[in-house]
């Protein structure tokens, strides 16, 4: 290789190394500013959808709540009818763990300690997070004031209904299925599930979840939100 050559070769690396010392490639990644817009827009994105995403988590949860507490009346009835015994669910708000709790017995001879349990824990409900309503004042009747509304917790404690060996209310003492205005209908034994106020925690919100016992024959139905009240 003649001198030329080798003078043309060192110019041409010195002039690379030139052009990568002022000009070096760029790392590929996000500048600081870019890293600032895309987590202020995952914030206002989250603080949108929050309010929805828990709204719609209070509502699965009350359902499901809902769900139990018709499984529970059920259940009492069905072992009501197989064994030709009376039955009784019991429902309380237990002040120590603040779950909903759920007891199934048979009524005589009257047990000395109910079977409770926390309502809904086999489907995975958080029930602590719920309020417990009732227009029941005792054992199978609802209050007497007008239109019998729900009262969180219920007045009568634990909340009581019972079934007789046909799956039906017993006729001693009379159920009472609420006072009503003429040309309405009773409003049923309610047990109501709700949502708390997000201004007052022993408040029900809006979102309510119910099931009604409405004849003597033990007929069961749901509702939700304004006919739980």
């Amino acid at each position: 290789m003649n001198n030329l050559t080798l003078k043309l070769f060192h110019t041409r690396m010195c002039n690379k190394d030139t052009k990568e010392r002022f000009h070096p490639q760029q790392d590929a990644g996000f500048t600081l500013i870019e890293m600032l817009v895309v987590v202020l827009m995952i914030g206002i994105l989250a603080a949108i959808a929050a309010p929805g995403w828990a709204a719609f988590v209070n509502r699965q949860r009350v359902n499901k709540a809902n769900d139990a507490v018709l499984a529970a009346l059920q259940a009492a009835q069905r072992e009501a009818k197989n064994e030709k015994l009376s039955y009784s669910v019991s429902f309380r708000k237990n002040t120590t763990t603040q779950n909903v709790d759920v007891a199934i017995y048979r009524t005589d001879p009257p047990s000395a300690t109910l079977p409770w349990k926390p309502l809904g824990a086999d489907v995975g409900v958080s029930s602590d997070k719920l309020l417990l309503g009732a227009n029941l004042s005792s054992e199978n009747a609802a209050n007497s004031t007008t239109n019998s509304p729900v009262s969180y917790p219920p007045p009568s404690t634990p909340t009581k209904i019972t079934f007789d060996y046909m799956g039906a209310l017993p006729t001693l003492p009379t159920p009472n299925f609420g006072t009503v205005a003429a040309g309405t209908e009773p409003p049923g034994l309610k047990i109501v599930v709700a949502v708390p106020s997000s201004a007052n925690s022993t408040s029900a919100s809006s979102v309510k979840r119910c099931v009604i016992v409405k004849t003597l024959l033990g007929s069961i139905l749901t509702a939700k939100d304004d006919k739980c009240s």
